[in-house]
């Protein structure tokens, strides 16, 4: 199976070097020290209790890799606008494009029975690039449960985590998601396969639209957000808010909104992954993970005053930091 990762860091790097090793046809899309790194000495994986290196081909020009069967998109949610074109030499008719990316996916409304079917959501998908450049028919989503970090150029360092969870948007078990699936447990990975990936997305969304941005607006970590009266009444209020905007589409959490706060608090010291790019100065996933929140809720009619306030504290933020699209 010919695979092509785009954007092999830190998840990315991750699944390719396990792809690789089961033998799959891996192709790595990555740049800089990394790319060369990759080039020069392969990529080598650490985790507990294992230490190896695989040599797949790596390179910074998609055409070099032609068509694939697959192509892994793990890229941070704002960077993927600019690369559509890049990966057009990727895309054949039969080529599924696998969404390993956080927040509300761009082709979340694709084929979506009900008011809002095949709507664009401006927020995460700008003018519509991916829905035109991919194509919503060749999206898999992918609900992404692994940590893991580029420890050094060509390096991936694995902490906690292997389950990708899979889906097609409109459910059906498709011979090209059952044979994905099959490949990444081959090569040690959880895949499950879900009817209904939308759930999932949310369930994951749920804590993500709430903790993430106040953990950058305050420098907390998961535990401390939880103990401290004020930042926890401010996270019910988000979550609450988007459970409604998810009940209007139809989608009804598995668990109460009590169990998964108490969830959050249980991760303990953890930095959420908006926290850690803004202590590196990296753009964050704002738009995907809570502008696209708050845009459904207009488009739905569920008032989001909670999230829409802090969203504007959190793009200030990004904004005078550098970090933020419209500051570029």
């Amino acid at each position: 199976m010919k695979i092509c990762i785009y954007g092999a860091g830190a998840i990315g790097g991750l699944l390719g070097a396990k792809l690789a090793r089961a033998g799959a046809e891996v192709t790595l899309i990555a740049r800089g020290p990394h790319l060369e790194a990759l080039r020069t000495n392969g990529l080598r994986l650490l985790s507990e209790g294992e230490d190896f290196t695989v040599r797949p081909k790596a390179t910074d020009r998609p055409a070099e890799a032609g068509q694939q069967d697959a192509v892994i998109v793990a890229l941070k949610a704002q960077s993927v606008p600019a690369v559509v074109e890049h990966m057009q030499p990727l895309l054949g008719p039969k080529t599924g494009v696998v969404m390993a990316v956080n927040g509300l996916p761009w082709w979340y409304f694709y084929r979506l029975e009900g008011p809002w079917r095949d709507r664009r959501l401006e927020s995460v998908d700008p003018a519509g690039r991916q829905w035109q450049g991919i194509g919503p028919e060749r999206a898999i989503g992918c609900v992404v449960y692994a940590a893991a970090e580029v420890s050094e150029p060509g390096v991936i360092r694995h902490g906690v985590g292997d389950r990708f969870t899979l889906g097609e948007p409109d459910g059906s078990r498709s011979d090209r998601i059952r044979a994905l699936a099959q490949i990444l447990v081959s090569a040690g990975f959880k895949a499950p396969v879900k009817d209904d990936i939308r759930v999932e997305i949310w369930v994951k969304l749920w804590g993500n639209v709430a903790f993430n941005p106040v953990s950058a607006l305050t420098g907390a970590t998961m535990r401390q957000i939880c103990e401290d009266a004020g930042t926890l009444k401010l996270v019910r209020a988000m979550m609450g808010e988007a459970e409604a905007v998810s009940a209007r589409l139809g989608v009804a959490m598995p668990i109460t909104l009590e169990r998964r706060l108490e969830g959050a608090a249980a991760v303990g010291e953890h930095k959420t992954s908006m926290l850690q790019d803004l202590e590196r100065r990296r753009p964050m996933e704002i738009d995907a993970v809570v502008a696209a929140v708050a845009e459904v809720g207009r488009m739905v009619g569920v008032p989001t005053p909670a999230i829409g306030s802090v969203l504007a504290l959190v793009s200030q933020k990004a904004k005078l930091l550098g970090l933020y699209p419209s500051s570029a």
